[in-house]
């Protein structure tokens, strides 16, 4: 062990979890910090001159990297601007540390802030380091619930005291993890036969997809079951958008969504919230016959609203690898044909639903002032192909969709919750990833 002041042994701990960059908008609280950073020239600072900035940076760069970003606000003042986009990043499940400075731990009489419970109900785990020597270990922990699946934001508030006084501590970084849990082989051989027999399957994708690099293989899934597919949130690549069998996005509390996937015999959900939307609908959003599959690293997403006929706790792409196997074992030759002909069909359906977009496109193209639809066009034309999309729309999320193919995984980074604003800090850190 080595005797060191909190605020060093922060940065030793940041240096050994491989942090580059610090995410942030300091105050007098984060003195300390910023008075240890001069030591350590290899992590840089990256200022921002509003929080949801910070935030928004933090969160884009995590995810476009796949490792935990490090975010520091400053106290409740910086911390409370910070945590609208600090609710977008719970609920998309990005793995970020969001960290403040306090007042010291001896101020408890002086109105000191109780800056844990300002954010515990948007975090998957968070503390305050009240002793130097805590400081080690709860940073380690924060990385650590970070980076496990289900991913998340986790947050540490340190008192000035922890920062400035000093201890014994060991630098030891949190475990790489070793987080690719395969599914059970029953529930494997069960959803297999529900799917073979399926007349109607329908798939759908959300970001957990994404997160695990599943999508190729949810794309063989489609096209041996004829599948029609759609996503609940296309906030990164989860599945080609070029792809015959995609068709958009849904939202299973809208009616004309309830009734694609309440016709249908059997859903394959996979990394998909089942299902959650800002309106309330009556009754299940599934039919009265419909058979459902869940297959999430989410293990609390499964069962939680929908009756759910096989749930399978396991990392997407490795369920979807054994999915894959145990369908070609299993289908039989007339239920290929089948299959084959219901692509057709899919394939069919989503030429018509280009034609529609290209008929309101021309129909609408000399409007003023100038549609969605065609800005999205005409800017579409104009980006070279490795284009990169930080997509923070809400209202004209479908234009893009529809001049836009993200085909590619790493090709599209776009807003996850109801937060507005990260956009602005988003596309910086995406830039700052690549």
């Amino acid at each position: 062990m080595v005797r060191m002041t909190g605020k060093r042994a922060l940065m030793e701990m940041l240096r050994a979890e491989g942090v580059d960059y610090i995410f942030g908008n300091p105050g007098t609280s984060e003195s300390p910090i910023m008075d240890a950073l001069e030591d350590f020239p290899d992590i840089k600072y990256m200022l921002t001159t509003q929080e949801g900035v910070a935030m928004g940076m933090g969160d884009a760069y995590a995810r476009a990297t796949g490792k935990p970003a490090f975010v520091n606000l400053h106290i409740e003042t910086g911390l409370a601007n910070g945590i609208s986009l600090l609710t977008n990043a719970y609920e998309g499940g990005t793995p970020l540390v969001l960290t403040s400075a306090n007042q010291d731990i001896r101020k408890l009489s002086n109105n000191r802030s109780d800056l844990v419970q300002m954010v515990e109900q948007f975090t998957k785990w968070s503390a305050e380091v009240t002793h130097p020597e805590q400081l080690p270990g709860i940073i380690r922990r924060a990385f650590n619930e970070a980076k496990t699946p289900p991913t998340g934001p986790t947050y540490v508030a340190f008192s000035a005291n922890a920062l400035d006084d000093e201890g014994e501590m060991d630098i030891i970084p949190s475990s790489k993890g070793y987080f690719r849990i395969g599914p059970d082989k029953t529930a494997i051989a069960e959803a297999a036969r529900l799917l073979k027999d399926a007349q109607d399957p329908v798939i759908i994708v959300g970001d957990r997809v994404a997160q695990s690099e599943s999508s190729q293989e949810i794309v063989k899934v489609a096209e041996m079951l004829g599948a029609r597919v759609y996503a609940t949130n296309y906030s990164e690549m989860n599945y080609p958008t070029g792809h015959p069998q995609f068709l958009g996005a849904l939202n299973p509390s809208m009616p004309d969504s309830k009734k694609i996937i309440g016709s249908s015999d059997v859903v394959l959900a996979v990394g998909t919230n089942v299902f959650s939307g800002f309106f309330y609908f009556s009754g299940p959003a599934l039919g009265a016959n419909t058979k459902l599959i869940h297959v999430d690293q989410a293990y609390e997403e499964i069962g939680k609203s929908e009756p759910t006929d096989v749930g399978i706790i396991a990392d997407p792409k490795i369920a979807m690898v054994e999915l894959v196997d145990a369908l070609e074992s299993k289908m039989s030759g007339a239920e290929r044909e089948a299959a084959k002909g219901r692509m057709l069909t899919v394939s069919e359906e989503k030429a018509s639903l280009k034609r529609d977009w290209q008929s309101r496109l021309q129909r609408d193209w000399d409007n003023q002032p100038m549609t969605a639809d065609r800005m999205m066009h005409e800017i579409s034309n104009a980006l070279p192909d490795d284009t990169i999309i930080a997509d923070d729309s809400i209202t004209s999320r479908g234009s893009i969709h529809s001049s836009m193919e993200f085909n590619e995984p790493g090709s599209i980074y776009g807003i996850r919750g109801g937060a507005l604003g990260w956009g602005m800090g988003g596309v910086l850190g995406v830039k700052l990833a690549y």
